[in-house]
Formats: C-alpha cells, structure tokens, sequence
C-alpha cells in the first residue's frame, strides 16, 4: 500500500473513531463546558491527528490508544456525576469575583483573573459601568454570570402586573428543503393532510417550501424558494 493510500485510509479511520468517541462522550466535551471536557478534546484530537498522519505509528496503537482513553475518559465522567467531591477536585468549582457590588481581590488572584479580564467579559454582557454588578461569579467553564442591582435589571411582565400566556409550545419544524418531517408531525400528532391543506391556503407546492415551521404560540411560518424580494440587501 502506498503512502498516500494508507494516509487516506488511517484518516477515514480515525475521522470516524473520533465522530463515535465524541458522540459517546456526549456534547458536553464538544462544547469545552469545563477544564476535564477541553482536556478529554485537546487530547482526542491529538491522537486523532497521530492516527492519520503518523506513520511511524503502527495504526492498531493509535486506535487502542483512543480506546484507552475513551475508557478513561468515561470513567472520570462516571465519577463526576456521581461523586461531588470528585466533581469539585476535577472540574473546579465557581467563583466570586464580585459580591454585593465589590470586587473580591483575593478570589481574582486566585483565578488568575485580571481587571482587563473581568471588563472584557461584562463587556459581553452588555455592562459597560461595573456599578450595575450586584454579583459576578466565574464559572468552571471560564465564562461569567452577572446578576445586576435592582435598579439595572430588566423590568419583566410580572413587575408590571400584565397578564401572559403560561402554555407555550416547542416550535415544531414541519418541512425542511421540500421534505416534510414526517417524526415531527407524528410526535406533536399533526397529520400530512393538515399539512398539505395549510400549504394549499397559501397557494404553496411542498416543492416551494425551504423551511416551514410552527412557532411557539402556534402560528406557522413558510418560507419558500422564491423570495420575491424587489431589492435584496445581500446579492451574493
């Protein structure tokens, strides 16, 4: 087999191990959501790449070697979930950078947390004048939760006594690219034909239809091939 053969073949390989290890190890690791799941990625991608493009090294090491650590990486899943103090000496834990409106110096120190840090990220938030911050806590995943003083924090329907809908549906996608999702009518107990006569109303063919979908209150949206736009923003 020449290079480039197996080159192919060992990446087909590990393209796929690394799709079945991932999906097993749940999205959790994909989405970097503590320091054990960017470390159980780092290095599943790190094998994955020997595995494909290492020849000195011999395909059936490389393959048990992401068993090995897909069996690992399972049993410190198991034992974080179980075991809270596992869970704390793995992951981490929370911390409070601001309480009560006042920046907590020892607790950045020990993040390793500066103010450029800490601004940066109320930044993304929206805060712009750190006097709104009632609370700021790093979480494990090195993000930040805020909770604003009373007086900065958005005014919700129930502060202004206005009534509101309690029941809301989960939207339902109900065609995609001309194919009716035939699982999604079943499962919220819509019918084909109730379907076909919404699409009838509107004067639509189910090969018009990109996407259709029926909204949290109920209500359905179609959008269709043809947009009719007179002047589009975007022309690409």
């Amino acid at each position: 087999m020449s290079e480039i053969m197996e080159v192919f073949w060992r990446t087909l390989l590990a393209f796929t191990l690394f799709i079945g290890i991932a999906r097993l190890l749940g999205k959790q690791t994909m989405s970097y959501l503590t320091l054990n799941h960017f470390i159980a990625a780092a290095t599943l991608g790190s094998i994955t790449a020997n595995l494909a493009f290492n020849l000195n090294i011999k395909t059936w090491h490389a393959v048990f070697a992401m068993l090995t650590f897909f069996g690992t990486s399972i049993l410190v899943l198991v034992f974080t979930v179980k075991s809270r103090k596992a869970r704390r000496w793995i992951s981490g834990e929370p911390t409070v950078l601001i309480e009560d409106g006042h920046i907590l110096e020892k607790n950045m120190g020990k993040a390793k947390f500066t103010i450029d840090n800490l601004n940066q990220l109320l930044r993304e938030k929206g805060i712009f004048d750190m006097y709104e911050v009632q609370y700021a806590i790093l979480e494990t995943n090195g993000g930040i939760s805020i909770q604003k003083k009373p007086p900065f924090r958005s005014v919700t329907r129930q502060d202004l006594n206005l009534t509101f809908q309690k029941d809301s549906q989960f939207p339902v996608e109900l065609i995609m690219e001309k194919e009716i999702l035939g699982d999604n009518l079943k499962e919220n107990k819509l019918s084909e034909a109730w379907l076909q006569a919404e699409l009838k109303n509107r004067g639509l063919a189910l090969e018009d239809v990109y996407y259709a979908v029926q909204g949290t209150n109920g209500n359905l949206y179609f959008d269709s091939y043809a947009d009719r736009l007179k002047a589009p923003i975007d022309k690409e």
